[in-house]
């Protein structure tokens, strides 16, 4: 179910190599080709080795692997032993450490020719659970007539987070294989699929699984337990996440990967009409934008790179664990996702350095000193510290859960207007946190501890508007409760209320939504009264660069990724003014490159620190 070997620069994954026995057929046997494909494709990767040693095969990934595809569809490379010697040039110049240091291997990609039609994991994902929501809308809203708008959305989300976050578990080992095909042998698949949800409530305490009342815990899921949905519906679904019907190898699936499909799906909502049937359709704000654009991965990593790193430089543990880092406008999480393994990275570096001296040579007492004392759980005496770091495959040195979960809970912030964009971010952190776990090590949790193995983010990632606060019933007190619901105000200082009694957040990053104030008329007097960088035809960010900015403590650093018009339009000359008043790090104009893939907004990079 895994990949043999993964080749990483740092932590980036580079290519995997499949090996077989000598005795497999690597020249023309389909099997073992279609498992290298189906490794590489699923982790988004462009190339990958397949060997037996007697032979050594070089297969192209970017493409949707079938099956049925010949050994030689993809296959970019083929030596026998017997070359070795005499291709070793041509092998090193790719895949030796120096020459991938070099960039040989997207050199090498670059130059090869574009197929048409070719379609990345992302991509076919997308396509595939665009397709479970249509199907599941009709079913629950056919079979569930007493369902609202709101309603029919937030149960089809649930579901099929909570479907992927399972089948995701299976795969890495963390979940019995084949627990949800198990459901297609017989009737009554949804309520099957409810008691499995139940039992993950027990074992994870997400929110994505929340059914029963819990002290300090936001609102229960009453809705999906008593939907009706037919068999046909959840079978084709769970059918289409197992080989040999799924291409997906969901143990390698990129969390950031996750983030990217979900930014696209996250653009269409589902309505009901005038007979109840379900109807998918764009939002109207993603329509008029032309669709939804999520951040290139290089742009996101320069920006959290540029953010935390000066900031976690030279401390100590403590210093690091007061570290906040925010993101004001998360939608699916890609910020948050890059900035919380930054800081896995980090903290493990730290230890390695400062720890594993200590563990190796057996100095118990100097250990204690350096880790904080465990919080006891309640109604429990506190117990002695746990190690935070651990061994694992290989005697390599890695976060338990424990720390990834502290760290999570510690040092990650998120606000979205969008309550599903809530979820999903929610959901991309919690396969984060469970990265390098399998079933063993998340039972021996449950049984030595009594704990779960998921934190609750609902303190860390939370719902609201966040340029708009409670205020606004001052000037407009008739506002009715849809009205309130769909404006959604946020208090920062008080959903926030212990960040903000040290100062605010260290880091806010992001690339907040484009949208013209045209279509935000209602909120212009509320923007002029609250806003320094206020006019009358600005866009959206603007503002959102002001409260990104105002949300800092002293020392803190801002960087966002916006359109560039305000450096030359009308409407940014009150942000061009304000902007004078701070301490800007660098500007970096794109001018006419398109950064953002089918777009024509053309974006620049800001960094502000608040000094």
């Amino acid at each position: 179910k895994n990949p043999d070997y993964s080749f990483r620069l740092f932590d980036k994954r580079k290519f995997f190599v499949e090996v077989k026995r000598p005795s497999i057929n690597i020249e023309s046997g389909v099997y073992p080709a279609y498992q290298i494909t189906r490794y590489a494709w699923s982790a988004d990767l462009a190339i990958s080795i397949l060997t037996d040693f007697e032979e050594f095969s070089v297969y192209y990934c970017r493409a949707r692997p079938s099956k049925d595809d010949k050994s030689t569809k993809s296959r970019l490379l083929y030596f026998r032993y017997d070359q070795y010697a005499e291709k070793w040039p041509e092998i090193a110049a790719l895949f030796s450490r120096e020459a991938v240091l070099n960039g040989s291997l997207d050199k090498y990609v670059q130059s090869l020719p574009q197929k048409r039609g070719e379609k990345r994991v992302d991509a076919a994902l997308l396509d595939d659970i665009s397709l479970w929501r249509e199907d599941l809308a009709k079913s629950i809203a056919r079979h569930n007539p007493e369902l609202d708008t709101t309603g029919l959305n937030y149960a089809v989300q649930t579901i099929i987070d909570r479907i992927i976050f399972l089948r995701i578990c299976e795969d890495r080992g963390i979940e019995r294989y084949m627990r949800l095909k198990d459901l297609l042998n017989r009737e009554r698949v949804y309520p099957r699929l409810c008691e499995l949800f139940l039992q993950a409530d027990e074992r994870y305490n997400s929110g994505i699984f929340h059914f029963g009342k819990e002290p300090g815990r936001e609102s229960a899921d009453t809705i999906t337990p008593g939907l009706a949905i037919d068999d046909d519906t959840l079978k084709n679904i769970i059918k289409r996440l197992y080989f040999p019907e799924s291409p997906y190898e969901f143990s390698v699936l990129p969390a950031e990967i996750l983030g990217q499909i979900y930014e696209q799906f996250l653009g269409k909502v589902i309505r009901l009409d005038e007979g109840h049937n379900a109807l998918v359709e764009d939002k109207p704000e993603v329509k008029k934008a032309g669709g939804v654009k999520y951040t290139p991965a290089y742009i996101v990593e320069y920006i959290v790179q540029n953010t935390t790193a000066p900031l976690l430089q030279g401390k100590t543990l403590q210093e690091a664990a007061s570290l906040r880092v925010l993101d004001p406008a998360c939608g699916s999480g890609s910020f948050l996702i890059v900035a919380y393994q930054h800081l896995l990275d980090w903290h493990r570096e730290w230890y390695i350095k400062n720890l594993v001296p200590l563990i190796e040579s057996g100095s118990n007492s100097e250990i204690k000193k350096l880790l904080p004392a465990a919080s006891p759980a309640k109604g429990r005496k506190a117990r002695s510290p746990e190690s935070p770091v651990c061994l694992g495959r290989g005697g390599e040195w890695k976060l338990t859960t424990a720390e990834r979960k502290r760290i999570l809970l510690n040092n990650i912030f998120g606000v979205d207007i969008d309550r599903q964009a809530v979820e999903v971010t929610k959901l991309s952190l919690l396969l984060k946190v469970l990265e390098g776990e399998n079933e063993e090590t998340i039972s021996k949790q449950l049984k030595l501890f009594a704990e779960r193995a998921l934190p609750d983010l609902e303190n860390n990632i939370k719902c609201g508007n966040s340029l708009v606060g409670w205020d606004i019933l001052e000037s407009n007190p008739d506002l009715s409760e849809e009205e309130i619901a769909r404006i959604n105000p946020f208090d920062w200082e008080r959903e926030f209320a212990e960040v903000f009694q040290r100062g605010g957040f260290d880091v806010v990053i992001g690339n907040p939504p484009y949208v013209r104030q045209e279509s935000l008329s209602e909120f212009k007097g509320y923007f002029q009264k609250h806003f320094k960088v206020y006019q009358g035809t600005a866009d959206l960010y603007t503002y959102f660069i002001e409260r990104g900015v105002s949300l800092l403590r002293a020392g803190g650093i801002f960087s966002y990724i916006v359109a560039n018009k305000w450096m030359r339009a009308n409407y940014g000359t009150p942000l061009r003014h304000w902007l004078k008043e701070q301490c800007i790090g660098e500007i970096i104009d794109f001018g006419d490159l398109q950064v953002f893939q089918g777009a024509t907004t053309y974006p620049c990079i800001i960094r502000i620190a608040k000094s």
